[in-house]
């Protein structure tokens, strides 16, 4: 069945190998030909692509930021201790110590408000005021800096 096919198709296969070999020889032909005509143009751009992964490399290398790592030792089962000093140079009201403490065990505004019996206006009024009193501007700062002065556990 194989000879068959061969033998029906004997001209096809030969007139497309044929076309086959007559392209590899055009291209082969057109390679050679740029290459020859342009070869200061092709150095040129090769040239070019190095320098430009190498300004890329540097770049990388010397905009680097340099991350620097803190390691805080503090035993786990120790007694928290407020810090009154701190607290009264800060002067921050019991309630806005308490509303920072809530905030550090991870409860939105709404949960704190609920938790307080208060309402929310009341718990962003609190934590603005904490906010300032703290100098930041965030939560987490707030919470941070608050366990920093051990204002908070």
């Amino acid at each position: 069945m194989n000879s068959d096919f061969l033998t029906k198709n004997k001209d096809t296969i030969l007139y497309g190998i044929s076309l086959a070999v007559l392209l590899f020889l055009l291209k082969w032909l057109e390679i050679r030909f740029v290459v020859i005509n342009h070869a200061f143009e092709i150095y040129a751009g090769i040239i070019a692509v190095l320098f430009t992964a190498l300004g890329i490399w540097l770049s990388m290398k010397l905009t680097k930021p340099k991350v620097q790592i803190q390691v805080i030792e503090k035993e786990v089962g120790e007694e928290f201790i407020l810090n009154e000093d701190e607290l009264n140079r800060l002067g921050l009201s019991k309630r806005e110590l308490e509303v920072l403490q809530l905030m550090a065990d991870g409860l939105s505004n709404q949960e704190i408000a609920n938790k307080l019996f208060v309402s929310l206006n009341t718990i962003k009024t609190h934590s603005s005021k904490v906010f300032e009193k703290l100098d930041v501007k965030r939560r987490t700062q707030a919470i941070e800096k608050a366990k920093r002065l051990s204002l908070i556990s």
